[in-house]
């Protein structure tokens, strides 16, 4: 198994913990309550965003890792 190969399984491994990671930021930090009658939205907009940087990142490490373990070795 070449070396290329190696990294490419690393990263798509990489990405899908890095890609949890993300959407569980994501989801803990959106929540709503009921209060008489009106919905109150409890979120906390930073760490969300960077909840979605982390599922940018996992995406474009999967497409690295994806691209190594399909290009061809010479």
């Amino acid at each position: 198994m070449g070396t290329r190969k190696i990294i490419g399984i690393f990263l798509i491994v990489l990405s899908l913990g890095v890609g949890y990671f993300g959407l569980n930021k994501v989801s803990e930090n959106s929540t709503s309550i009921e209060v008489l009658d009106l919905q109150v939205d409890l979120s906390n907009n930073s760490e969300k965003e960077l909840g979605y940087v982390y599922v940018g990142l996992a995406v474009v490490l999967l497409g690295g890792g994806l691209f190594l373990l399909k290009k061809n070795s010479n």
